[in-house]
């Protein structure tokens, strides 16, 4: 008898992307670190899993009704989207110097997506059952009040006791936090409740105040995690598995750097979709290193599907014989 097929959640925000091509010239978009993510995992998934993805977004702004259908066209549940009458997203600029770097303006003080836990009927937790993995990010925390922030950490408690992975990203934005401490605080929690960490090795130093790689990767070792994937931009991938040795993964290089946004979403991507199909941490980490550089030769978040790594798919990518679904181990 088939399995069904895992379902796998991001939350966070999206909001819409205004990407400069010159000046006074914009092309409007859409983009969000997880739905950055979900999106790419939802290209690779094939019919080893799905993806949903839990924001609030307006209920009757056109910008909204594009999100939706631009979500559902990539083969993205939006059973976890809440509409909020009245509200309109939040938006965002991006501008990308001459070696690739870029440069975000934000303009999402009112987003919906702030208030998405301290709604009175919340589609996460109303549909906790439905749920087989959980994604999020340090994005996801900054954006939420601290109501909305306690209600999320009990959603995640409530996951853990069913046996749901989740799965953390550090992804750190400075401007959307009050302090590094606050910062520091709230990771910490989710590293308590990961399952799998995804730790941008810088985002992290500048979090907990590190005076040098060898004191953050030690600070990183001791979280609880089963499984902690250190990116450190060009150099190599360092992978923790939990009574295993450190492995190393090289990343790919690439000779010019078109627009390095997204990079660390699309890594996030192609690594949990190879780790969903029964695929090694190695495999995995080398896949999200191709997807990352493939993304950061193409201008803007999401790139054409045209462009993405044919190995990465399902019938192109090595097998596993081991369990279809998600394989990370869970924490008692």
């Amino acid at each position: 008898m088939n399995k069904k097929a895992p379902h796998i959640v991001a939350v966070g925000e999206c909001m819409i992307e205004l990407h400069q091509l010159e000046e006074g010239f914009m092309r409007q978009s859409f983009g969000g670190d997880t739905l950055n993510t979900a999106l790419y995992l939802a290209r690779l998934g094939g019919d080893a899993y799905s993806v949903g993805y839990a924001t609030a977004i307006g209920a009757d702004d056109q910008f909204s009704q594009q999100m939706v259908r631009r979500w559902q066209a990539e083969n993205i549940d939006t059973r976890w989207v809440a509409r909020c009458p009245g509200r309109l997203p939040g938006l965002y600029t991006i501008q990308v110097d001459d070696a690739g770097e870029r440069h975000f303006s934000y303009w999402r003080q009112n987003s919906p997506a702030r208030d998405y836990f301290d709604l009175p009927h919340c589609p996460l937790e109303q549909r906790t059952e439905e749920i087989d993995a959980l994604y999020f990010s340090g994005v996801s925390l900054a954006i939420l009040p601290p109501s909305g922030l306690s209600r999320f950490f009990k959603v995640l408690q409530k996951l853990r006791e069913r046996g749901v992975q989740i799965v953390f990203d550090n992804n750190y934005r400075p401007r959307l936090w009050a302090s590094p401490e606050a910062a520091r605080s709230a990771f910490e929690a989710a590293y308590a409740w990961a399952d799998v960490a995804l730790v941008t090795l810088a985002d992290e130093r500048e979090v907990t105040g590190c005076a040098d790689e060898g004191e953050a990767l030690a600070q990183i070792r001791r979280y609880p995690c089963h499984e902690i994937v250190v990116k450190r931009g060009d150099r190599s991938t360092l992978i923790y598995s939990r009574g295993q040795p450190v492995a190393e993964v090289p990343t790919l290089a690439i000779v010019k750097v078109v627009d390095s946004t997204a990079a660390g979403d699309s890594f996030a991507a192609a690594y949990l979709s190879a780790r969903f199909r029964g695929l090694t941490p190695i495999h995995a980490a080398e896949s999200g290193n191709q997807l990352a550089a493939t993304v950061i030769q193409h201008p803007g978040a999401i790139i054409p599907m045209a462009a993405m790594p044919k190995a990465l798919f399902p019938g192109g990518a090595p097998k596993s014989k081991g369990q279809i679904g998600p394989v990370f181990s869970t924490r008692a």
